[in-house]
C-alpha cells in the first residue's frame, strides 16, 4: 500500500524536523551550562583558603545545578534529534501572542536582571513582577498586591532563614540616608 502525496505531506506537518524546539533548546542549554560550569564558576565563585570539606564549598551547588543541566539538556537534545515531537493544535495558539505581551515579558527580565543592583532583590522583584502581571493581561488589585507581597517575602526568606545576604539597593540605600 503506497501512501499518497496528501498523507507524506500531512504527515511531514505532524512532526518538526531536526531543527525542533526540543533539539533547539537541548543544544542552547548545553552549551550555556558548559560556559557556566567551565568559566563563570571557576573564575566567579572563590573557595576560602579554609574551606577543607567540597561539599560545604560555595561551589558545590552551583556545580551540582551546573551537571544536572548539562545531562538534562544533553537528553534533551538527543531525543529531539531521534524522536522529533508532534505538533499540536497549541503550536497555532501561540502565535496569536500580542507583541507588546512578547515585549513586556523580555522587559521584565531585562529590568530584573540590570537593575538588581540598583533597586535590590524586593524593588526588582516587584517591577518584574508587575510587568509579568501586565503581560498576563491580569487586571485584579488582589493580584497586584501578590506582586508585592511574593518578592518581599521571598528576599526575607533568604535573607532572615537562609542566611544569603541580597542587595538591598544602591538606590534605597541612597534614600534612607538622607
Amino acid at each position: 500500500m503506497e501512501i499518497s502525496e496528501v498523507q507524506s505531506s500531512k504527515a511531514a506537518s505532524d512532526h518538526y524536523g531536526l531543527l525542533n524546539p526540543n533539539s533547539v533548546l537541548g543544544g542552547v542549554f548545553f552549551v550555556l551550562s558548559m560556559v557556566f560550569l567551565f568559566f563563570i564558576i571557576p573564575n566567579y565563585i572563590n573557595l576560602p583558603p579554609y574551606m577543607q570539606h567540597p561539599l560545604l564549598s560555595p561551589q558545590f551547588l552551583p556545580q551540582l545545578a551546573g551537571w544536572l543541566v548539562l545531562i538534562l539538556a544533553f537528553v534533551l537534545m538527543v531525543s529531539g534529534l531521534f524522536n522529533p515531537p508532534k505538533r499540536e493544535e497549541a503550536d497555532e495558539l501561540r502565535r496569536g501572542v500580542p507583541v507588546l505581551r512578547q515585549v513586556l515579558m523580555l522587559a521584565a527580565g531585562a529590568i530584573y536582571a540590570m537593575f538588581f543592583e540598583q533597586f535590590g532583590a524586593i524593588g526588582s522583584g516587584i517591577f518584574a513582577s508587575v510587568l509579568l502581571f501586565l503581560a498576563s493581561g491580569l487586571r485584579s488589585v488582589w493580584i497586584y498586591a501578590l506582586a508585592v507581597v511574593f518578592p518581599v517575602v521571598v528576599s526575607l526568606l533568604f535573607i532572615h532563614v537562609l542566611n544569603v545576604p541580597l542587595p538591598t539597593g544602591t538606590l534605597w540605600e541612597a534614600l534612607f540616608q538622607l
